[in-house]
């Protein structure tokens, strides 16, 4: 019999339904209370748990998936707090650190500074909704259960989801791609005798990516995560460093010059640092970063997959905010600082183009392991959304076998087919995935996570605003709404944004064509 959705609590006493409160609502610990589910499960679980109490509690649901596990060669929900941390870390601490001071030099210092904060906060607290619903429904494995659940049990959402999971993700592994082969052409040159040099430096890095790609657990890959944050951490490090110390950034001029190839005027005159937007800045030039900003930020997508692979789940707000933390200060010094030696008119996106050649090969090469490890990330949740729904009650999933074994491999290796031929093949690439994020990130980012909060407080018998009017009850109540407009804009007018960008660079006549063998180096 086809199980009803209701946003009504069952199977708790009316009295005893409370609205998380308290310091661990935040921060998690042993003392969070778990709320009512919005729905039954939707999700596959094994047999056991199908066939016992429809009520399963959600600690039931998880001390029965840890029992399952105990006695298997693979196990999932083996990741610490620690562990995953180090994933946050090595999904956010990333290239894109380097993009912060172009958007600084667009939006000017101050307002970068401010949404940087802004957006950090937001994407906290955002988060901290998806963990307090990822903890009432154990049995989800990633963003795709979710947006079913949220709309009702609807399949039509699960299928929505999944699309915009599965492009959004194999897009993200094919920027990578591309970054790879910008990394290899920036140190070897324009003219270092290799037959289609960028096509074929993104052939290397996608076997490379597609090789580390293959441990089968996050607890294992927060090994590798680790080392990719401390990498990335030094790279930025030392790019900051060496903006502050180097003579003038790359492309000084002391005099008015032109090109001599095309006589446009170059840049000239000592850094310019602007404290707000300088004259002239075009609405689709600053919300673009803006952005930038925010994208950088925006990782939740990944988030129940981490959760899912927790053997405790209630801690992982102490990664969440100790990744948060230091994505405001790095951003931040790291922004701010380039900013402020490179200046609006030297200023290249990533900022690594702005440095003299020695200084920008020997920062860029500490970036080496975030370039393979993030792609190897979302290729991962991307191999698990296939994997476990193919092997979901199967030995297959949790034993070593070669049918086991064989799938894993086959399903990232078609994923990093994708992403290459993706990266190669469309020629307005890094615009493109503007576009992919503001029609994907504005869901996985700010709409489900509103919808979110409201489906949770229904079934908590105290919607905000209603029912709740409480502080709490209306601040959050009115910030949720907010966020879910904020999805709103992003959707609409941020595409606007990302398609007008796309539309300028082919007027601009700076969109190359499909696998193009010229270097892309910085």
């Amino acid at each position: 019999m086809k199980a009803e959705y209701s946003d009504e609590p069952t199977g708790y006493d009316a009295d005893d339904v409370t609205i998380p409160r308290g310091w661990s609502a935040w921060f998690g610990g042993p003392r969070v209370r778990i709320g009512p589910r919005i729905a039954p499960q939707i999700a596959p679980v094994s047999d056991e748990i199908r066939d016992s109490n429809s009520e399963l509690s959600s600690d039931a649901i998880l001390n029965k998936q840890l029992e399952q596990e105990a006695n298997c060669a693979i196990q999932y929900r083996t990741c610490s707090w620690q562990k995953t941390a180090a994933l946050l870390f090595s999904e956010y601490i990333c290239l894109a650190i380097m993009s912060f001071p172009w958007s600084y030099s667009v939006l000017g210092l101050v307002p970068g500074l401010i949404l940087t904060v802004v957006q950090a906060l937001i994407v906290l607290y955002t988060s901290i909704v998806l963990w307090e619903f990822c903890l009432r429904h154990p049995e989800v494995r990633d963003v795709c259960d979710i947006g079913q659940m949220l709309f009702w049990g609807q399949k039509w959402a699960w299928y929505f989801t999944a699309v915009m999971f599965i492009l959004n993700n194999t897009f993200i592994q094919g920027l990578h791609v591309l970054v790879g082969a910008k990394y290899l052409n920036t140190m070897v040159g324009p003219n270092a005798g290799i037959s289609c040099q960028t096509v074929s430096f993104g052939a290397i890095v996608a076997v490379i990516c597609w090789l580390s790609s293959l441990p089968r657990t996050f607890s294992m890959l927060s090994k590798l995560g680790t080392a990719s944050a401390l990498f990335t951490f030094i790279s930025v490090l030392l790019a900051t460093i060496f903006a502050g110390v180097q003579d003038h950034p790359a492309g000084f001029n002391a005099e008015p010059t032109t090109d001599p190839d095309t006589g446009a005027q170059l840049p000239f005159g000592n850094p310019i640092v602007t404290a707000v937007p300088i004259l002239g800045t075009t609405f689709v030039s600053g919300l673009g970063a803006f952005l930038n900003i925010s994208y950088t930020f925006i990782g939740q997508i990944t988030l129940p997959s981490f959760i899912a692979e927790m053997r405790e789940p209630r801690d992982f707000p102490k990664a969440l905010w100790a990744c948060t933390i230091l994505e405001i200060i790095v951003f931040s010094i790291v922004g701010a600082v380039t900013y402020a030696f490179v200046g609006n008119q030297y200023m290249t996106s990533p900022a690594f183009g702005s440095l003299t050649p020695l200084f920008k090969k020997v920062a860029f090469s500490f970036m080496i392991p975030t370039i393979i490890f993030l792609g190897v990330l979302y290729a991962s949740v991307s191999a698990r959304f296939i994997f476990f729904r193919i092997f979901q009650n199967s030995r297959h999933k949790n034993e070593h076998t070669m049918v086991g074994w064989g799938s894993w491999a086959f399903i990232l290796f078609i994923t990093w087919v994708l992403a290459f031929v993706i990266a190669n093949s469309i020629p307005f690439f890094n615009s493109l995935l503007g576009l992919m994020s503001s029609l994907f990130d504005s869901f996985f980012g700010f709409i489900f996570w509103g919808v979110a909060y409201f489906r949770m407080r229904k079934a908590d018998g105290a919607v905000a605003l209603l029912k709740d009017r409480s502080f709490r009850g209306w601040f959050e109540g009115i910030l949720n709404i907010l966020i879910i407009l904020t999805g709103l804009f992003f959707l609409s007018v941020g595409t606007y944004a990302s398609v007008q960008g796309i539309l300028d660079e082919f007027a601009l006549g700076t969109v190359g064509s499909a696998f193009q063998c010229a270097s892309n180096g910085i």
